[in-house]
C-alpha cells in the first residue's frame, strides 16, 4: 500500500530546525492542507534534520512548499529531498519512479478508504484527544494499524507513527493503555490534549509534531 510520502530537509543549524518546527506546530505558515483529523502531516526533529511524513503526494507537496515557504521568510537555506516508500524495493525513491500495476489497485482503494473516513469526521467533528503511537520499525506501524482497524479504529499512519482519535480523556487513557499492550519494545505511546483551544485559534493543526526516537538517528546517506 503506497500510502508513504516523505519530505527530509537538512537546516544549517539546530536552532533553525527547532525554530521552523515551532512555526509549524503554531500553524501560522499559509499553506492549505486539509484540516480533516486524517490528513495530518507527522513532522520528526533529529538535530539539523526535519522529516515531513504525509499519506498522498499532494499533501507531501503542500507540506514541503509550506517549509519552504518558511525558511524564505527566514532567510535560510535548506536541502529538500522529496521521497516516496516504494513497497518492492522497500526503501525511499524518487516520487517518480514508478510501481507495480497492482499497487495502483491498491492505492485507489486507500483514497476510497480515505474519502470515507473524511466524510465521517465531518459529521462528528474533530476528536478532542488522540493517542499518539511510535514504534521502532514501519513494518510494526502497519501491522499495529491493521489491528487497530479491525477493532473498528481507524488510525492514521504515517511511516512508523500513528494517530489515533478519542472522545474524551478518559477513552484516550484507555485506548493508550490498550496500544501499550499491542506494540512492541521499544515503540512509544502517549495522550495528547485537548484540541479544543486549537480549534478555537483556528481548527486542528495540519502538523502533528513527534521528538527524534531515541536511539534512531539517521544521518545522511541512511534511511529515516
Amino acid at each position: 500500500m503506497n500510502d508513504d510520502w516523505r519530505v527530509q530537509v537538512d537546516f544549517a543549524t539546530t536552532s533553525h530546525a527547532n525554530a521552523l518546527s515551532m512555526h509549524l506546530a503554531a500553524d501560522r505558515l499559509k499553506h492549505d492542507l486539509s484540516r480533516a483529523f486524517a490528513d495530518r502531516v507527522i513532522v520528526s526533529v533529529d538535530g539539523d534534520r526535519m522529516f515531513l511524513y504525509a499519506g498522498s503526494r499532494e499533501q507531501a507537496e503542500k507540506a514541503r512548499d509550506a517549509v519552504e515557504a518558511g525558511a524564505r521568510t527566514h532567510d535560510w537555506n535548506v536541502d529538500i529531498d522529496f521521497r516516496r516508500w516504494h513497497p518492492v524495493a522497500e526503501e525511499w525513491e524518487d516520487p517518480d519512479v514508478s510501481l507495480p500495476d497492482s499497487e495502483a489497485t491498491k492505492r485507489s482503494e486507500r483514497e476510497r478508504l480515505m474519502k470515507r473516513e473524511k466524510e465521517e469526521t465531518a459529521v462528528r467533528g474533530y476528536p478532542e484527544f488522540e493517542v499518539r503511537a511510535e514504534l521502532t520499525s514501519r513494518h510494526d506501524a502497519v501491522m499495529l494499524t491493521e489491528r487497530l482497524r479491525d477493532e473498528g479504529l481507524s488510525p492514521v499512519r504515517r511511516w512508523r507513527y500513528l494517530l489515533v482519535g478519542a472522545t474524551d480523556e478518559d477513552s484516550a487513557t484507555e485506548l493508550a493503555a490498550h496500544i501499550k499492550t499491542e506494540i512492541p519494545s521499544g515503540g512509544l505511546v502517549k495522550v495528547e490534549g485537548t484540541l479544543t483551544a486549537a480549534r478555537a485559534e483556528g481548527g486542528l493543526n495540519s502538523f502533528a509534531m513527534f521528538n527524534a526516537h531515541p536511539g534512531a538517528t539517521q544521518r545522511k546517506g541512511s534511511i529515516a
